[in-house]
């Protein structure tokens, strides 16, 4: 599996079948990556699959179509949910990787040969980035899902150093 870093906005991350949401456990529309997400993929259409899908766990994932995102080429989106930050002794850590592994699973399970990833629970949840990043990398390592490509994006020059950093010690 080929593990890359690029920089940008994840929803005009092209060459990728899907991308994951860093999702709330309601699947609402939220801030930060979950906005964006769900205003380039068009608010109405993504609001009423997701409100089907009847919320998702922390540590657990779950996939809708891509919608407008379409037109960059991804079919679906996958939302990962991952653990509010509580000083990393109430199974932050078990969450986390258990969100980013459903992740690899729920998108290889839609036939997805190439996802990005966001850095889920280092936004507005808290999580300490460094530790966000390991925790993610070595996951998708260890998955076993049939994913060819996973693109790590990140939103600043920050945030792709940590990414990098995590590829290299993971």
């Amino acid at each position: 599996m080929q593990i890359v870093v690029w920089q940008g906005d994840i929803t005009r991350c092209e060459g990728v079948d899907a991308v994951v949401n860093a999702a709330n456990e309601a699947l609402a529309a939220g801030g930060g990556v979950c906005g964006a997400i769900f205003r380039a993929a068009g608010d109405q259409e993504l609001s009423a699959a997701c409100g089907a899908l009847g919320g998702c766990a922390t540590g657990d994932a779950k996939v809708t179509p891509a919608f407008a995102l379409a037109r960059h080429g991804i079919t679906s989106i996958v939302h990962a949910v991952g653990p509010r930050w509580h000083g990393g002794d109430h199974g932050e850590p078990e969450l986390l990787a258990s969100a980013y592994r459903r992740a690899m699973e729920v998108a290889a399970g839609t036939g997805a040969r190439s996802v990005a990833f966001p850095m889920i629970s280092a936004g507005i949840y808290g999580y300490p980035a460094d530790e966000a990043a390991e925790i993610g990398v070595r996951a998708i390592k260890a998955s076993g899902a049939a994913i060819d490509r996973v693109v790590l994006v990140a939103y600043d020059e920050e945030a792709a150093v940590v990414w990098e950093r995590a590829i290299g010690e993971a």
